[in-house]
C-alpha cells in the first residue's frame, strides 16, 4: 500500500512578491491525512484558508491563483510543482502576503525546502486515480 506523505517538521522562508513586490514570508507546516493541500493567510482575520482544489483556481493570467471567497493567494504554481513532485498530499501552507514569494522563478527553492523539512508517511493510504 502506498502511503500519503506530510511534512517531517515545520520550514519557514522570506523572498519578494513578483508582482506586488512585497517581502512575503511563507512557511511550510505538516497537516494531518486527508488535509489536503491548504493555503493560509496569516495576514488576514478569520476564516482565511484556501483548500488548494480545481474549484479555487480564481485566474491564470500571468500566475495561477487561488480564491474562496475574498481570500486569494496568487503565484501558487511553483511551490505546488514542487509539492506535486515530492509526493506531498497533507501540507499547511501559511503566508503574510497575497502572493507566495517568487525565489529565484522556479520549484527549486521549494523543493530544498520541503526536502529540508523532511517528508514522512502517513498512517493513510494513498488514493489514485486511473484515465481510462
Amino acid at each position: 500500500m502506498v502511503r500519503k506523505r506530510t511534512l517531517k517538521k515545520t520550514i519557514s522562508a522570506t523572498g519578494v512578491g513578483l508582482h506586488n513586490g512585497e517581502k512575503v514570508t511563507l512557511t511550510l507546516r505538516p497537516a494531518e491525512a486527508n488535509t489536503g493541500i491548504v493555503f493560509k493567510r496569516v495576514d488576514l482575520p478569520e476564516p482565511n484558508t484556501i483548500q488548494a482544489t480545481p474549484d479555487a483556481v480564481h485566474d491564470t493570467r500571468m500566475c495561477s491563483a487561488l480564491q474562496v471567497g475574498g481570500v486569494r493567494v496568487a503565484t501558487v504554481e511553483h511551490v505546488m510543482s514542487a509539492i506535486a513532485g515530492l509526493g506531498v498530499d497533507n501540507i499547511l501552507i501559511e503566508v503574510d502576503a497575497s502572493e507566495i514569494p517568487i525565489m529565484d522563478g522556479s520549484a527549486g527553492p521549494f523543493v530544498y525546502l520541503l526536502q529540508e523539512a523532511g517528508i514522512v508517511e502517513q498512517d493513510a493510504p494513498k488514493k489514485f486515480i486511473r484515465v481510462k
